[in-house]
């Protein structure tokens, strides 16, 4: 087997820490449960491109207890747990993923993955998609379809299919209820601020705390930041969500303005250079910038360190910038997302149900690919109420369910009051 990690020796280490993200991922377990008796991927082969951690980890197997044969490589550099790449390989599954590896030793293991021949990609900021598309082209012909879970990839897919270059039918599966409702919101608000506060030590409470983007992300995120104390400035582009930002009580602002008075600023957009040159100079000595978006575009590095004359790290994954006029700038985990590289990303319990859709959609596609056009697709409606159904179910809840009389009422336009 074929395989590229950084130490095979931590294996122990990470069964331990799959064993606590299983643990805490019930609806994976049920649908691992069925996949094994049913075997429902037998034949498919999925290549996936995502943050290997201990959560990939339990979908990995999820997907082999379905009878696929899998290849994993990492979607971000600094969010490989090297730990569980070890773990996974000591399974018998393919990794190629190493913790702080290079963009040339990046795209090496997203074409390793590719290897395996996939009919089935499983993305996460579509780098494996755009690499089948441009590099790989002679797999396309194979690839029955694919599925992408993050906001910037869906985006880059929308693009693809606009001007008609997407191959192969695309699920959005971030785009599912069940996902950017819990996962986008509830996790990234968490794990960014523990990102932060792991990397600095800083008191959150006082300090005003800069937001670009109100969407999922954004707004989750500034919830958490005005639970522990913050002043939020919200900073966007689209009036409605700055509206919605407004009517929630944040201040809202241009980057223009927000970038003399913040203390800690967060970019959430998937667009690229939403702080640049004119917002650095203007902001007070002291500041700390991380990005919790996908790719490090969001913060134009390249202008920061034009404009420092001192550069040095300061703690992990803390980079301190000493600009011209004296002020420093502390930039976190490089400008890549803060919540991985400087924290372990999203709870267990909130992945379970990303991960639950994309066990269930790599079912869905495995046997009605030939079905779809080469497009972008929402999730099914039926797959994210399943995925909710038996999160209700794991966490002992019940709901109520129409009467026969409700039901009529809501199917007949003749009855009003």
């Amino acid at each position: 087997m074929d395989y590229e990690i950084g130490d095979e020796s931590l294996s122990g280490d990470g069964a331990k820490a799959v064993e606590w993200a299983r643990n805490q991922m019930p609806v994976l377990a049920l649908i691992r449960k069925r996949f094994q008796k049913e075997k429902p991927l037998k034949g498919a082969r999925i290549a996936a491109c995502l943050h290997v951690t201990k959560e990939t980890a339990v979908l990995m197997e999820t997907l082999v207890a379905g009878g696929a044969k899998v290849a994993l490589c990492a979607s971000n550099p600094l969010s490989t747990q090297d730990n569980v790449a070890a773990a996974l390989v000591s399974q018998g599954i393919p990794v190629f993923a190493v913790h702080g590896i290079d963009e040339k030793g990046y795209y090496r293991c997203i074409n390793k993955a590719l290897d395996l021949k996939p009919t089935i990609t499983v993305d996460d900021g579509a780098d494996l998609v755009n690499t089948a598309h441009t590099k790989r082209t002679e797999l396309l012909d194979g690839i029955t379809a694919g599925q992408e879970e993050t906001t910037t990839g869906v985006i880059r897919l929308r693009a693809m299919a606009s001007n008609g270059a997407l191959k192969y039918p695309i699920i959005a599966v971030n785009d599912t209820p069940t996902k950017h409702h819990f996962d986008n919101f509830f996790g990234t608000g968490q794990s960014t601020m523990d990102g932060i506060i792991r990397a600095t030590d800083v008191l959150i409470a006082g300090k005003t705390f800069v937001i670009a983007g109100f969407g999922y992300c954004g707004h989750g995120l500034a919830l958490r930041a005005r639970g522990l104390g913050a002043k939020v400035v919200v900073t966007e582009v689209n009036p409605v969500k700055a509206l919605e930002a407004h009517m929630h009580g944040f201040q809202v602002m241009p980057m223009d303005a927000a970038a003399g008075i913040g203390d800690i600023f967060v970019t959430a957009t998937g667009d690229k250079h939403v702080i640049r040159r004119e917002h650095f100079e203007k902001m007070r000595d002291g500041a700390i910038v991380a990005n919790t978006g996908h790719f490090n575009v969001e913060l134009d590095v390249p202008a920061l360190e034009a404009l420092a004359e001192k550069h040095r790290e300061i703690r992990p994954e803390v980079e301190e910038y000493k600009l011209k006029n004296g002020r420093r700038i502390y930039l976190l985990a490089h400008g890549r997302l803060v919540n991985l590289a400087c924290a372990s990303g999203h709870p267990s319990s909130v992945m379970d149900m990303s991960f639950a859709d994309q066990a269930l959609v790599a079912e869905y596609l495995h046997k009605n690919a030939s079905k779809l056009e080469n497009k972008v697709y929402d999730v099914p409606k039926e797959i994210d109420d399943e995925v909710a159904r038996l999160k209700l179910k794991a966490e002992g809840l019940e709901i109520d369910s129409l009467t026969p009389a409700q039901q009529k009422y809501l199917s007949d336009w003749r009855q009003g009051t």
